[in-house]
């Protein structure tokens, strides 16, 4: 018996990755990332109108005139103020969604739970073309509310995910014992509901406000005269001075959505290693 550890560390030792399938993925990793490495390398450069590798000197001035430029300001501001309404409207409508679907039982409910998450499924254009007919048909005005709605259509879809999967997971006799000990429905939600469901819906939060700050395609068709960073940053790309500063716009986004997205994925493991013991001792 006590060889048998000894023989699952050979056997894992024997089946270990050929080389040429761990040079594929490095060569697949350097391929996703030495593009985000160009972007921090040509922040620095001295070169304004073109881009030469290597580049020909390296300053940090850009930053100081991307901090100066209002119009940079005003792009980041009107993106934070579509995300973090977005967001908000997505934890409510997402987590009501889940709720629903996850503890009732009708007719169409896998139906239903396809038409929720079949705006991230379809291609961006045509999200964008139904949404610019429908505010043109109702006669709504293009504003900052018609991006908020726009970009809250796939964000439902980030916080659904994770609130679905992690009430399924929630022992349904949970909510009935509460109920019986007198708890009406909101205290229910607030002491029992959402305790569990906290990091699953911080993380669909997170994921919808790194989604939702740099969509590019459906608020094309949603934005009307309005600019957000990314709108912002592929009218910069065509100008022929200045371009390092779309790089230091560059290396601000990806921090900002590079974060949220570290956070959530550390949240979700978290999250599952809570809820491995429990499952466990629930087996004991």
């Amino acid at each position: 018996m006590r060889s048998e550890p000894n023989t699952r560390k050979s056997h894992y030792r024997a089946r270990k990755a050929p080389r040429s399938l761990f040079a594929a993925a490095v060569a697949g990793l350097l391929f996703l990332h030495v593009p985000l490495l160009l972007i921090f390398l040509y922040a620095f450069t001295t070169e304004e109108a073109s881009y030469q590798f290597p580049p020909p000197g390296y300053t940090a001035k850009w930053f100081a005139v991307a901090w100066g430029r209002q119009d940079i300001w005003d792009a980041i501001g009107l993106s934070l103020r579509v995300a973090t309404a977005a967001t908000a409207l997505a934890l409510v409508l997402g987590t009501l969604a889940a709720g629903a679907m996850s503890r009732s039982r009708f007719f169409g409910r896998e139906s239903i739970s396809l038409l929720i998450i079949l705006p991230l499924a379809l291609p961006g254009i045509l999200t964008g073309i139904s949404l610019r007919s429908a505010f043109h048909l109702a006669g709504i005005p293009f504003s900052i509310w018609t991006l908020v709605l726009g970009h809250a259509t796939f964000c439902i879809v980030m916080v659904y995910n994770n609130a679905i999967a992690r009430l399924r997971r929630m022992p349904g006799s949970w909510v009935e014992a509460s109920m019986d000990l007198g708890a009406d429905g909101w205290q229910t939600f607030r002491y029992v509901v959402l305790p569990n469901t906290a990091t699953a819906l911080l993380a669909g939060g997170m994921l919808a406000f790194a989604l939702s700050f740099d969509e590019v395609i459906v608020t094309t068709f949603t934005a009307g005269q309005q600019s957000t960073l990314p709108i912002w940053m592929l009218g910069e790309l065509i100008r022929p001075r200045q371009r390092p500063v779309t790089n230091v716009v560059a290396v601000f986004v990806i921090v900002v959505t590079f974060a949220p997205l570290v956070i959530a994925h550390l949240l979700a493991r978290r999250a599952e290693g809570i809820a491995e013991p429990s499952s466990r001792n629930g087996v004991r």
